[in-house]
């Protein structure tokens, strides 16, 4: 079918149009700067204008929306604007376009609200009980996106949790930097247990979306390769695969989430040129568990992952040159 990818020129938006691409789809992509992604044509704009979207739209028959505002602090406005008000748009002008089908790429965080989560489903979104900016606005963002779903136009969340992998700027570039200034401590030990995503499965389960309407529809499914591990080795696993030295030194989880709601509170005010060093949301992630019972998403996406965390952190090595393990 022809297939308009919205954020083809981030990590997982470009990983999800090559892979449709590699199925044989007809793909558009719709991202301010070049996807970069062999067999695509690209459309240049923001997903913010509303002309250059009903643009992108002509023919197209499914679309699947990761375009978002993907931060640990900013303006509460810009957060609205992109996640929020453009993917009404967006869902309002698919429908008009006479699409079939929308996948709308969130996230797990939009039902999480601080609390672990072992062996969790797809929980609602709730704009309300979600922390920090991107959640909130995703939570809202996804329950607009289900709400349009019709006999005209099927849509279907899909929340790939921790996506990571070789080329990930904002997972795992971060997760190094801050292990090479000795800036990345592990709360309460780093025993939580965690899910995560290789590139690859997220990719792969998401196009598996577009192909599974009926089974779908009106659905959100989280989407991990089904490892969870405890956060440390994670960590560990990342660090040593980027040739960087693994974390040793733990500080307790309430401290963690202390600091990280003063940190908020001073960089809404003098906010810095890069992502702050800890938020209350990011400390949860890194001290709570969360992992998810994956048996629903499978049988409905009738898919499953193809690249094992192990293997993951091969491919991470050899391109990083360090070791996997």
């Amino acid at each position: 079918m022809i297939v308009l990818a919205t954020g083809a020129s981030g990590f997982l938006g470009r990983a999800v149009a090559a892979e449709l691409v590699a199925r044989g789809h007809e793909v558009r992509t719709l991202q301010r700067r070049p996807s970069g992604v062999a067999g695509a044509t690209d459309m240049l704009g923001s997903i913010t204008d509303p002309d250059t979207v009903a643009r992108a739209l002509e023919g197209v028959e499914g679309v699947v929306h990761l375009a978002a505002k993907v931060s640990l602090a900013g303006d509460p406005r810009e957060f609205r604007a992109v996640n929020i008000d453009a993917t009404a748009r967006l869902l309002e002008a698919a429908r008009t376009a006479g699409v079939g089908h929308v996948v709308h790429v969130s996230s797990p965080s939009v039902a999480h609200a601080g609390a672990a989560l072992a062996g969790s489903g797809a929980d609602p979104a709730s704009p309300e009980r979600a922390h920090g900016e991107y959640a909130r606005t995703k939570a809202e963002a996804e329950l607009r996106a289900l709400a349009a779903d019709s006999a005209a136009m099927s849509v279907t969340a899909i929340r790939p949790h921790l996506v990571w992998g070789p080329g990930d700027t904002q997972l795992v570039e971060r997760i190094l930097e801050r292990a090479r200034r000795g800036r990345l401590p592990l709360l309460g030990g780093g025993t939580a247990l965690i899910d995560s995503t290789y590139i690859d499965n997220a990719a792969s389960g998401i196009v598996a979306a577009l192909g599974r309407p009926d089974a779908t529809r009106g659905r959100a499914f989280v989407l991990t390769n089904g490892e969870p591990r405890p956060v440390g080795d994670l960590l560990a696993g990342i660090c040593l695969a980027g040739g960087v030295r693994p974390p040793r030194w733990s500080i307790p989880a309430a401290l963690g989430r202390g600091a990280g709601s003063l940190i908020e509170r001073i960089w809404a005010i003098r906010p810095g040129h890069d992502e702050p060093p800890m938020t209350r949301f990011l400390a949860e992630q890194l001290s709570t568990a969360h992992w998810f019972d994956q048996r629903d998403t499978r049988r409905a996406l009738d898919w499953a992952p193809t690249v094992s965390i192990d293997e993951g952190l091969r491919r991470l090595a050899a391109h990083y040159g360090g070791t996997a393990g």
